[in-house]
């Protein structure tokens, strides 16, 4: 008899966790892993939730313990290993059950496998979760794209299980096809920015101001309980308090400095290109990951060059907590830009108001910055929220202070990558005079690919004097 109200394939850390929360809210939960074994400590170390697990080893067994209309989600590594489990599930299933891929797949994949599942009366859910395994344990943010109706299928389980701020439930519906997987890309895109310009401000404090990690901890906590709040502030302040048990030294001093990347960022970056859509924050965060993993190369140059100069920043603890906050605004605008023109470019339709509501809680980048920006979605949809009137009111106070440290980095010899870009944007936005129209008399220059003019309408040329070519491979005179 079909007991279980969905099912889970894929007990890894994220899985397991996901599992143990279906439980814990009351659903019975049938679940399978590739390697039986699993499935079986799994159950037995599930303690007083064991009786919502239904542990299944054959996959037809699986499949055939779940209520009508199934929904099974999948947890396995993103790729290949997707495409063969679909393969391997479909002879099970039948008209009007669903597949919920839950992990971070690329969105152009998971709208490939939408079409391709259609005609087959298959749903496919694109699932993006956010929060970690705390989160995937006690409630993550869980952003749904794919199969409007068997989205209703599954809705009550995903509801439940999701993260909730002042009783909502941070679990939304966003557009089908891939809209949700891409809205989880640009979610781990600006939570790349978010981190690096933390980090960022942790080296002015250390390389700038001469703070130990225990005294910046101590800062982190205290900006923690102002506009910063949120949780990657909050793990800061752990991260730098933190001491080795052997050494007595500060954590933070030993841990090598090369960041890895599992691809989310890189794909935001990419797709934000592919959009012709700014978000230079994120860029900037991509490539000072890849940076720090040159460390030889680094170390080797430093060699070459010499050490930073040292010199105190001419700064206050005041002026970089106002830079960071301008700094998060800068990048939150780029990738909810970058989501609204995916929105207009797929038909995804994707409401922008409540991604930033179920970003509120169980998320990396949850914070109380996101709540104004609900609300100012709430006002309205502005263009960009650098024009929001809540967000003109921040930035107008707190742009100064970026600047100024901006300022202070390049000055001092350390590298501000994000906030830097960050102020570049902001500055280049608000910009209403520019620079492209000598790009743009260039680019008819060299390639005749005409321009605009102020002052009448139609395409032109300009009548540039003719140049001399040079062959580069005779010596000049």
């Amino acid at each position: 008899m079909s007991t279980a109200d969905i099912g889970l394939i894929g007990l890894a850390v994220m899985g397991s966790n996901l599992a143990l929360n279906i439980a814990e809210k009351g659903y019975t939960v049938a679940v399978h892993n590739r390697t039986a074994a699993r499935i079986d400590d799994f159950v037995a170390n599930a303690g007083a939730l064991g009786d919502k697990v239904i542990g299944q080893a054959d996959l037809g067994d699986f499949v055939q313990a779940i209520k009508r209309p199934r929904s099974s989600i999948i947890m396995v590594k993103a790729g290949a290993a997707v495409d063969a489990m679909i393969e391997q599930l479909l002879p099970h299933l039948e008209q009007g059950d669903a597949i919920i891929e839950a992990g971070n797949s690329l969105y152009t994949d998971t709208t490939r496998r939408f079409a391709y599942l259609a005609p087959k009366g298959i749903g496919y859910l694109g699932v993006g979760v956010s929060g970690g395994e705390e989160g995937a344990r006690h409630g993550p943010s869980i952003m749904v794209g794919g199969s409007k109706e068997q989205w209703h299928n599954a809705e009550p389980v995903l509801t439940a299980i999701a993260a909730k701020f002042n009783g909502e439930s941070c679990c939304a519906y966003l557009g089908e096809g891939g809209a949700g997987h891409f809205v989880k890309t640009i979610h781990n895109g600006i939570e790349y920015g978010d981190m690096q310009m933390i980090a960022e401000v942790y080296g002015v404090m250390r390389d700038g101001l001469g703070m130990s990690p225990s005294q910046a901890a101590d800062v982190f906590k205290a900006w923690n309980k102002g506009p910063l709040n949120s949780y990657l502030i909050e793990i800061t302040g752990h991260v730098l308090a933190a001491v080795d048990e052997t050494s007595g030294t500060p954590l933070v001093d030993l841990i090598l400095d090369k960041a890895g990347q599992k691809g989310t960022g890189r794909w935001s970056a990419i797709v934000a290109q592919e959009l012709a859509v700014p978000a230079t924050t994120i860029e900037g965060a991509v490539a000072a990951r890849s940076l720090s993993a040159l460390k030889d190369e680094r170390v080797a140059a430093e060699g070459i060059y010499g050490k930073r100069s040292a010199g105190k920043a001419d700064i206050t603890l005041d002026e970089l907590e106002k830079a960071l906050l301008a700094g998060k605004i800068a990048a939150y605008a780029q990738g909810f830009a970058v989501m609204a023109k995916a929105s207009e470019e797929n038909g995804w339709n994707l409401p922008l108001g409540t991604i930033a509501k179920i970003w509120r809680a169980g998320c990396i980048i949850r914070s109380r910055f996101l709540d104004q920006m609900a609300s100012a979605y709430d006002k309205g949809t502005p263009a960009n929220l650098l024009v929001s009137p809540d967000f003109v009111a921040l930035m107008k106070e707190n742009h100064g202070a970026l600047r100024k440290v901006v300022a202070a980095g390049a000055l001092g010899e350390f590298p501000l990558v994000c906030l830097s870009a960050a102020l570049s944007y902001f500055d280049s936005y608000r910009q209403g005079q520019g620079t492209a129209n000598l790009i743009q008399g260039q680019r008819d220059f060299f390639g005749a690919h005409g321009f605009q003019r102020t002052d009448a309408e139609g395409e032109f040329h300009g009548k540039w004097p003719a140049t001399i070519q040079v062959d580069a491979a005779k010596p000049q005179a």
